[in-house]
């Protein structure tokens, strides 16, 4: 049986179909999620309401330099990238490197070691974020991820349920994005009528918000879903 990585989305912008389709199904098959993006253009726009865990790069786009796209990517992500290009030249391999790609990976690729590659990277990031992005900090709040103590700017501690700290967990991870319910709602399915999500949103905002009727953080987006209005900022726990 094989292992999934079911709760990762992968992000894969190349502009050739079949390429695009190959490394879509070897990682479906390995249970990742995928979203296919034709050019960078099409990705940054993504990158507006989507969160993915790792972006595939081709170096060779239609519309943009692999390598600013890569930039631009770090620039309002923080997403792994491997670079995955016909490039064999050193000098690219070793631009992309410096400039934060995760890995690099040369066409043509034989598809179960791009899994290997996708699954190595995802874990090693996982890692490391275990390790620095232990203390969210916004708007004079500060949330520990290791014990989900939430202090507030005047220094008194709030006391969260288990489901407001995953909920809390998942916007400080994601902020200044749209959030479908879906997505708030964690491994849950969620019926359209399903108002638990709306009730966590409700609490949580009696916590942190001045003025619960008129957020200043957790802001509804009709039709869409919820954001989180916050610049968020991490460090290590010192305690």
């Amino acid at each position: 049986m094989k292992e999934t990585d079911s709760a990762k989305l992968i992000a894969i912008v190349e502009d050739d179909p079949d390429v695009a389709k190959i490394i879509e199904q070897v990682l479906r098959d390995f249970g990742f999620r995928t979203v296919w993006c034709r050019s960078a253009g099409d990705l940054l726009r993504r990158l507006r309401t989507l969160a993915p865990d790792l972006c595939i790069i081709d170096l060779g786009l239609p519309d943009m330099d692999g390598i600013e796209a890569m930039q631009r990517v770090k620039a309002q992500s923080a997403c792994g990238i491997l670079i995955l290009t016909g490039r064999a030249h050193v000098s690219d391999r070793v631009m992309g490197l410096e400039l934060g790609a995760d890995d690099y990976v040369l066409k043509p690729f034989e598809p179960r070691e791009l899994v290997a590659r996708v699954r190595s990277i995802v874990r090693r990031r996982e890692g490391s974020e275990t390790t620095a992005r232990q203390i969210a900090e916004f708007g004079g709040w500060r949330f520990n991820l290791g014990n989900n103590r939430l202090i507030a700017p005047n220094g008194e501690e709030h006391a969260l349920s288990t489901a407001e700290s995953e909920l809390l967990r998942v916007f400080v991870n994601n902020p200044n994005r749209i959030l479908q319910r879906e997505k708030l709602m964690g491994s849950r399915d969620v019926a359209p009528t399903d108002r638990a999500i709306d009730v966590r949103i409700s609490r949580l905002r009696r916590k942190l918000e001045p003025d619960p009727q008129s957020p200043a953080f957790i802001k509804t987006v009709y039709g869409a879903g919820y954001l989180f209005l916050a610049a968020v900022s991490w460090s290590g726990d010192n305690d």
